[in-house]
């Protein structure tokens, strides 16, 4: 749920999924009316949602799936968004990593480069726009120096390679 209040202000309708059930009812003991956002138990890797949607964003969940799982995690999800749809992803750089903690570098087991994680991601989705992300600045500048990447892919490609 990560950001969930934000992105609630400018969407209509809003699931948060994951496959943890603790992280769920987390979110449910949490609900508030003034922000109402669904919550349900949903393993990506198992298979993509059962509705199509306009969008979804997993920022800082990528890095966490097994390079050897990435290729059904991201179609699971291209195949959970409509024609048209849009999907922004983002992670940690893999340059960044030489500067996480022992922990940290533990869990991102799949931290890429910009032009890697383009590259994939433009194995599922039509167009992919890459940004960069130092502290809280977004821009276009250098990948190489980012600390953080962020991925808009928009147009997934429905069983073509996905």
């Amino acid at each position: 749920g990560f950001g969930a209040r934000i992105v609630k202000q400018e969407v209509g309708n809003l699931l948060i999924t994951d496959f943890d059930p603790l992280f769920i009812a987390d979110i449910d003991a949490r609900a508030h009316p003034a922000w109402p956002i669904a919550a349900r138990v949903h393993d990506m890797l198992e298979g993509p949602l059962d509705h199509r949607f306009d969008g979804l964003y997993g920022l800082d969940v990528l890095e966490h799936i097994a390079p050897e799982d990435e290729p059904p995690f991201l179609s699971h999800i291209a195949r959970s968004l409509k024609p048209f749809g849009t999907a922004i992803i983002g992670m940690p750089s893999l340059e960044s990593q030489a500067h996480a903690s022992p922990a940290s570098k533990a869990g991102h087991v799949n931290c890429q480069s910009g032009q890697t994680l383009r590259r994939t991601l433009l194995g599922h989705f039509h167009t992919v726009f890459m940004f960069s992300m130092n502290d809280e600045v977004i821009h276009t500048g250098f990948m190489p120096m980012a600390h953080y990447l962020l991925a808009v892919c928009v147009g997934p490609k429905h069983g073509e390679g996905s």
